[in-house]
């Protein structure tokens, strides 16, 4: 285990806010003194099971404490998960069923291992305790905050101001998320900036409770491949972490280059002193895009076999460098024999090739779509898609047709 001071940078990297770094201090110098792994929490609300860059972050950060020796729980919010996180919502979260969670987090627990050690992980799921809680215990709880505090929550203040309707459940939500805490006695929680409020209640719970407070850690939000908006998969500027290599490489290679190093900083286990050695590089002048290849590298290794980012590194290469069509490129299944060019767009946009039909549209008027190294237009829209036809959309993007 390494000593404390570094441990402790290696946690800091990247982080937007931390509460507080001597607490941090005091808690890793008990962890190296006894040889016990701290307990780190994350706490998941099962709503939205696809995970790209952008919700790795926190488990990056985790991970990087796991190779530090400390311990995860993840805690899979199946029974918040009927109420619905309010952060950030103008108005009640639609309920989830209960197959609908069980469904959500299932497809969460295969992907959160893309990223965490398997064998330093714990998932529980918070329905576990909290449905045991009586109403007798559920006033207890309630008893230790109050509506004041409960209504400092920004989006709380703007429903109220604006009459919106806030049912007295979502005030709960808060209040279990900090009880997750008391059960799992966890030494440190993470989440991204938009979790403060949820996070600091399980500090002032803990505290009220005469438990040891936990570390709040709060990683930045983490702009997609527009270099502007939140990475998201609604705005098409997301990269997944269940994506073929091939695409993970070729889309890190469109991060704006003034983002590489929060990149490297936030999508990478890269030490802090290998980023300053980069953060130099730059300075002296060395050509973004070959700095950028090695992160593409770096990123596309954490989630895919050498074999695959070998093939990645290939393809690109082929494709991108020397724009001639290359051999390995994804395939796109097509049924009948009729399937036209209109016929095929909807399943370009899921394949993550464009964002909307619109987009398709444009790219086609523009003359940036090409079937068999033949420009289309507007009247090819009813040719037939064949076997083996391949079609390259943008400067960088290529797919095969196949039946």
């Amino acid at each position: 285990m390494l000593k404390p001071e570094e441990q402790k940078q290696i946690i800091l990297k990247g982080v937007h806010t931390l509460v507080s770094e001597d607490e941090l201090l005091i808690k890793l110098n008990k962890s190296f003194d006894t040889n016990q792994p701290l307990t780190i929490k994350l706490g998941l609300d099962p709503s939205a099971p696809d995970i790209h860059l952008g919700h790795a972050v926190v488990l990056r950060k985790i991970k990087q404490m796991q190779d530090l020796g400390h311990r995860a729980v993840i805690v899979i919010g199946d029974f918040t998960g009927k109420i619905g996180d309010p952060t950030g919502k103008s108005k009640g979260r639609i309920v989830l069923t209960d197959k609908q969670v069980k469904e959500n987090a299932k497809t969460y627990c295969e992907q959160i291992f893309k990223v965490l050690d398997k064998d330093k992980t714990q998932v529980r799921f918070n329905s576990q305790w909290l449905s045991k809680l009586n109403f007798e215990d559920v006033i207890r709880l309630a008893a230790t905050t109050t509506v004041a505090r409960i209504l400092e929550r920004e989006d709380f203040q703007q429903r109220y101001k604006s009459q919106t309707p806030i049912g007295i459940h979502e005030f709960f939500y808060p209040l279990m998320q900090a009880y997750d805490s008391i059960e799992l006695k966890s030494d440190i929680e993470l989440g991204g900036t938009d979790q403060t409020f949820n996070i600091l209640m399980g500090r002032t719970l803990q505290k009220t409770l005469s438990q040891e407070q936990q570390i709040a850690i709060f990683m930045p939000i983490l702009e997609g491949l527009d270099g502007v908006e939140k990475m998201s998969k609604s705005l098409g500027n997301y990269i997944g972490v269940s994506e073929p290599a091939e695409v993970i490489f070729k889309k890190v290679m469109e991060v704006p280059d003034n983002l590489i190093i929060k990149y490297f900083e936030l999508a990478t286990d890269e030490h802090p002193s290998e980023i300053e050695r980069i953060i130099a590089e730059l300075d002296r002048g060395t050509n973004p895009r070959d700095i950028k290849y090695r992160l593409a590298k770096i990123i596309t290794t954490l989630y895919h076999t050498p074999e695959n980012v070998e093939k990645a590194v290939e393809y690109y290469n082929i494709a991108f460098s020397k724009k001639a069509i290359p051999e390995d490129i994804p395939e796109l299944s097509i049924e009948g024999d009729q399937e036209t060019v209109t016929d095929i767009i909807s399943q370009l946009i899921k394949m993550g090739f464009v964002k909307s039909k619109s987009e398709f549209i444009r790219l086609v008027n523009q003359g940036g779509v090409q079937l068999n190294c033949e420009k289309l237009s507007s009247d090819d829209f009813v040719s037939v898609i064949n076997s083996n036809d391949v079609m390259k959309i943008g400067k960088k993007r290529f797919v095969k047709f196949k039946k």
